[in-house]
């Protein structure tokens, strides 16, 4: 039950990539919590919070898809760092923006659409960095050591931004976060120069992500992950109904809210801790199936409570379900999937990751308007089970997913290939990268 720590043993530069990601989730929690708090202090308004999530969820989806393309034909290294360094910029704007007598909400905005592409850009260099740093048969371990590593920042995140904002004030929590990305850039960059495959350096643009896509359609496992989760997030996700959960129903304030959005990570640090199972469970599938399952019924809890330490220790109960969901999820992606297609597969999972939620927190803001705000996450975590269980009848190939049966990659990306050739047009306009 134990957390393997394997690849930490094994591979010295996977222990740079997983101190940069800790580190850069510190601060991100810090400023995701800010930003909200300070939408909805500027707005009242939990639609507005909903909607700047979503705004940089389009970003993100954007900087994600063409990040795919640009991971499986550049050096990754190179990628992740400029594009940290980079957001440092935004961050730095954020926390001027809050320290004027009256911020502007547009501001916020071009923020988060800012911040969103140039993550988006970076991110699927970053993940497909791993598999070839700890090999096929640890994957399972460093999902669960890269699950621990976000974890953490997002435990001591959302509590510190809570505390800071009631303090020193939302400036100083954007300020962290921008020295928080030039650590984690300064990690990133002490990893040796990561050639990109040779698979990928005569494809054109749009082919290469025809290729990506006709991958996932094929592949009904890696297609089911992604759409399992899909399910639960944008039908259960209750993030930006937080700060009016915490004054209109728990009659709290900031440090509430930050309690809200702690619980979750603390549900995920300990699914992280006790991970050694992942690696060695047999029926892989339907573990996935039980977590996502557990994460509807959780958040219904929620709503259904009017006290604020069950309402936390529901949310506790929902990040262990959702952590347990994403390692067995990053396994079997990065487990079927040939090296040359990590960086395009990897950037549909990070979207799918960071859209779904935000899309799910905009209907949730939507719903809150004309429904009571804890009648939403109970709505939610019902239509969620009933979502997932349908997905489970309908895609018997999830249900028997494992991560012990072997995989011919070779084969797979031969034949990944040989379909986007098949199916993209000849004359696909635009030149070579």
């Amino acid at each position: 039950m134990v957390i393997d720590v394997g690849p930490l043993r094994t591979a010295p530069e996977f222990r740079l990539v997983l101190a940069a990601q800790a580190i850069s989730m510190l601060g991100t929690h810090l400023t995701v919590v800010a930003v909200n708090l300070q939408v909805y202090q500027l707005t009242g308004s939990s639609l507005q919070v909903g909607a700047v999530g979503l705004v940089f969820g389009v970003a993100l989806l954007i900087g994600i898809l063409s990040g795919g393309v640009v991971a499986d034909r550049a050096d990754r290294r190179v990628i992740a760092v400029a594009t940290r360094a980079a957001v440092v910029v935004v961050f730095v704007g954020l926390a001027v923006n809050a320290a004027l007598p009256t911020p502007h909400l547009w501001v916020v905005y071009v923020a988060a659409v800012l911040a969103g592409g140039i993550n988006g850009l970076g991110a699927p260099a970053l993940m497909a960095l791993v598999p070839a740093l700890v090999g096929p048969e640890r994957l399972a371990a460093a999902a669960a050591l890269t699950a621990l590593s976000i974890q953490v920042g997002a435990v001591i995140g959302p509590a510190m931004a809570g505390l800071i904002a009631a303090g020193p004030g939302l400036a100083v929590c954007f300020a962290l976060d921008a020295v928080c990305f030039v650590i984690s850039a300064v990690l990133l960059w002490l990893l040796a120069p990561v050639p990109p495959p040779d698979v990928a350096e005569d494809r054109r643009p749009i082919r290469s992500i025809v290729e990506g896509f006709s991958f996932v359609r094929r592949d009904r496992v890696v297609g089911g992950v992604l759409l399992i989760d899909t399910l639960a997030m944008v039908t259960a996700m209750p993030y930006a109904l937080f700060p009016e959960l915490a004054s209109e129903h728990f009659g709290g304030g900031s440090q509430t809210v930050g309690l809200l959005y702690s619980a979750p990570a603390v549900g995920a640090l300990l699914a992280a801790l006790v991970s050694g199972w992942a690696g060695r469970v047999r029926d892989t599938g339907v573990v996935l199936i039980g977590a996502v399952l557990l994460w509807g019924v959780a958040i219904s809890c929620v709503g259904l409570t009017a006290s604020l330490w069950v309402a936390l220790a529901a949310l506790v109960v929902a990040g262990l379900a959702d952590t347990t969901s994403e390692i067995v999820r990053r396994a079997l992606i990065q487990q079927r999937t040939p090296d040359g297609l990590q960086g395009r597969v990897g950037s549909l999972w990070l979207a799918q990751g960071t859209l779904a939620p935000n899309v799910g927190n905009m209907a949730a803001g939507v719903l809150a308007r004309s429904l009571s705000a804890p009648l939403v996450p109970v709505l939610g975590g019902v239509v969620c089970v009933v979502a997932v269980a349908t997905l489970t009848v309908r895609m018997p190939g999830l249900r028997r997913a494992r991560l012990s049966d072997p995989v011919d990659l070779r084969a797979v990306d031969a034949d990944s290939r040989r379909v986007s050739d098949a199916t993209a047009p000849d004359h696909l306009g635009g030149e070579r990268i």
